[in-house]
């Protein structure tokens, strides 16, 4: 059994996504996983949350295709699509591979949240089951980006 552990991809207190404010996250449409609010500061780097190719992305998220076949999505705030790129920094271009801790994007939670949106940034285990993840911080907790948020277990 191959295990992945996703690392945060900001600095924050961690979330359920049960929490967001939207449908998609907090039913896990698209996979279980957490959330990160992150620290509301003028500029913050997203990084990777574990080694992968990149494959969508966006200003505002990104998804990492595994060796092994999984996926895992990192949202920017929530309907920050509304923002057209707007405030965001791409560091990678789609096809890239980037390890765990690698800078992603550059983005700004304080004109997110100026803007009226949620800053939370879900880290989902796309099409993963709950009972895959383990998870290796409580809500509520404080983190550090790059501390091991949870481990991704599958045949």
């Amino acid at each position: 059994m191959t295990t992945v552990r996703l690392v945060s991809p900001v600095a924050g207190v961690v979330r359920a996504l049960a929490d967001l404010p939207d449908a998609v996250f907090a039913q896990e449409m698209v996979g279980p996983g957490l959330a990160v609010e992150p620290d509301r500061v003028g500029r913050q780097d997203v990084l990777a949350p574990c080694d992968g190719v990149v494959g969508a992305l966006h200003p505002h998220a990104f998804a990492l295709e595994l060796d092994d076949g999984r996926g895992v999505l990192v949202h920017v705030g929530i309907d920050t699509v509304t923002l057209r790129g707007s405030g965001f920094v791409l560091h990678v271009d789609r096809g890239q591979h980037v390890r765990a801790g690698d800078r992603v994007l550059t983005w700004s939670p304080v004109d997110v949240a100026a803007a009226g949106l949620v800053t939370a940034c879900p880290v989902v285990a796309l099409q993963g089951e709950a009972a895959d993840l383990v998870r290796l911080v409580a809500d509520g907790d404080r983190v550090t980006a790059g501390t091991p948020l949870l481990d991704w277990s599958a045949g």
